[in-house]
C-alpha cells in the first residue's frame, strides 16, 4: 500500500559562479515566494526565523567550521523535501502541518528547517529545506542508501494518520505497460546519417 502523496529527497549543491550564501538565499526565496505561499501564510520553520533562513543556515556552517576545523568538502550545501498531495483531498494547512512533522521526524530535530507549502497547482505541494549542518555546528547530513525511501515511509504513516487516501501498487506484472512511444526527430535517420 501506498500514499497519494510523492516524496523526493533532492542534495541542493552551490550553484555555479555563486557562493553558499547566494544559493542558499535563492533557493530559500524560491521555496517561500510569497505568490506560492499565500503571501508567505504557509511558511513555517524549527529553530530559525522563516525571513532569515539562509544567513541562520550560514551561521551554524561557521560553527560548523570553527569547532571541527573542517571545511565544507563537497557541494551539498541543504536537502530538499518536496512532497506533493492528490489534487483535492488536502488543505494547504493540513499540508504544512504533514510537511512539518515528516522533517522533523526524518531530521529528528537535530538540523534546523522551512517548509513552504505551495499552492499555485493544481497539486498541493511542500518544499522542506533542511540544512546540511546540524542545529549544534557539530556534523553533517549523511545522505544515507534509501534513504528517499525512509522519506516516502514517513511520510505514508503521516498521511494514514491524516486520514488521506490510499492506493495499492499492482504488482508488476499487472501494471500497464506502454507501448506506443511518439517518435524523436533526434534520432530519425536523417540526423544520424549527419545530413
Amino acid at each position: 500500500m501506498r500514499t497519494i502523496a510523492a516524496t523526493r529527497l533532492i542534495p541542493l549543491h552551490i550553484n555555479k559562479g555563486k557562493t553558499i550564501a547566494q544559493t542558499l538565499n535563492d533557493r530559500t526565496d524560491y521555496a517561500k515566494n510569497p505568490e506560492k505561499t499565500e503571501k508567505g501564510d504557509l511558511v513555517t520553520a524549527y529553530e530559525c526565523d522563516p525571513y532569515t533562513v539562509d544567513e541562520e543556515f550560514m551561521l551554524s556552517k561557521r560553527q560548523y567550521e570553527h569547532s571541527t576545523g573542517r571545511r565544507q568538502k563537497h557541494d551539498v550545501i541543504a536537502y530538499q523535501i518536496r512532497q506533493s498531495f492528490k489534487p483535492g483531498e488536502i488543505t494547504a494547512e493540513e499540508a504544512n502541518q504533514i510537511g512539518y512533522e515528516l522533517a522533523m521526524r526524518f531530521t529528528k530535530g537535530k538540523h534546523t528547517f522551512i517548509v513552504a507549502t505551495h499552492t499555485d497547482r493544481p497539486h498541493i505541494h511542500n518544499h522542506i529545506i533542511f540544512n546540511s549542518t546540524t542545529l549544534d555546528g557539530s556534523r553533517k547530513f549523511k545522505n544515507f542508501y534509501l534513504s528517499y525511501l525512509a522519506i516516502q515511509k514517513i511520510s505514508d504513516r503521516l498521511c494514514v494518520q491524516h486520514g488521506l487516501s490510499i492506493i495499492e501498487l499492482k504488482p508488476y506484472s499487472e501494471r500497464e505497460k506502454r507501448t506506443d512511444y511518439p517518435k524523436n526527430p533526434l534520432f530519425s535517420g536523417r540526423y544520424l546519417r549527419g545530413h
